[in-house]
């Protein structure tokens, strides 16, 4: 099997695997949904972290507005009461007035934590450093996590317009936000290798001849953007090598030129054997280049 290690810029995202006799729209089509997946997993670790902490969110016409402002319109959060959690719930105020701070009591509260740091961990970055494939069904398993974990504690299902049960439901609208730059639609992905786009219609083997243990790095964009950076002649860890090895190097030549201070034992005038070789003509033989 042939590995991909994808990136986005300089930055590492996942390690993806296949074979070479893969066409390319298959593999772009998969490296999309991983990429997209996982995303979509951070961005729901996100909104739970917060529900943990102040509750579902507040109709779109009530967020925001002060405790004043809601008082004064009349406006109730009929959904905040029927979509309470499990074993009850205690107020903490959301600064930012998008919740409406009916948290879930400590245990719940576990529930949602935990779960939130296994699906983190499942597709972290980190994994690439571990040699651990990514697969739409890790992301699949990651997603079906923080699934359960809401329906434990909110088994009255979330708000219809709650963005966790949004994102659940592949109804998300990241229109006008940072997250809607990060996402690149499965027509729109494009793979860079070698400072060349991997073309749709074609095969892997087509760009990485038919050895099935070939590694490489291949970066995600957007079609149309242009030919990405290419990666450094020397990685990181590689280059901090050198410097380390050049600075040990300048400090040998430091401490030689100081020797050369104490080297005047050389000097034919210290030589208790030049008056012999003067007489005998062989004052200025050299054996070698100095």
């Amino acid at each position: 099997m042939v590995k991909l290690h994808i990136k986005r810029g300089e930055e590492s995202q996942f390690l993806y695997e296949t074979t070479v006799a893969s066409t390319l729209d298959q593999v772009l089509k998969e490296v999309a949904a991983i990429y997209n997946g996982r995303l979509k997993i951070m961005r729901i670790c996100y909104e739970m972290e917060e529900m943990a902490k102040h509750g579902t969110t507040l109709p779109p016409n009530m967020m925001g507005l002060t405790d004043e402002q809601i008082e004064d319109l009349k406006l109730v959060d009929e959904w905040g009461q029927k979509c309470e959690p499990s074993g009850g719930s205690y107020f903490n105020k959301d600064p930012i007035g998008r919740r409406n701070g009916k948290a879930p009591n400590e245990k719940m509260a576990e529930v949602i934590t935990k779960t939130i740091s296994e699906a983190r961990k499942s597709i972290s970055k980190d994994q690439v450093a571990r040699d651990v494939v990514m697969t739409e069904t890790m992301i699949k398993d990651a997603l079906d996590q923080l699934r359960g974990a809401t329906m434990i504690v909110y088994p009255m299902n979330l708000p219809p317009h709650e963005p966790i049960r949004l994102e659940f439901e592949d109804n998300e609208d990241l229109t006008g936000t940072q997250a809607s730059k990060e996402v690149i639609e499965a027509s729109e992905v494009a793979l860079w290798f070698s400072g060349k786009e991997m073309v749709r219609g074609k095969k892997l083997s087509d760009y990485l001849g038919r050895n099935e243990k070939t590694k490489i790095v291949a970066k995600i964009q957007k079609r149309g953007q242009g030919a990405p950076g290419r990666e450094p002649v020397f990685s990181e860890e590689e280059r901090k090598q050198m410097m380390a090895h050049a600075y040990r190097k300048q400090e040998e030549w430091k401490k030689l030129n100081a020797d050369d201070e104490d080297a005047y034992m050389d000097s034919g005038w210290a030589d208790p054997q030049a008056l012999k070789r003067q007489f005998h003509g062989m004052q200025n033989i050299k054996f070698g280049p100095r």
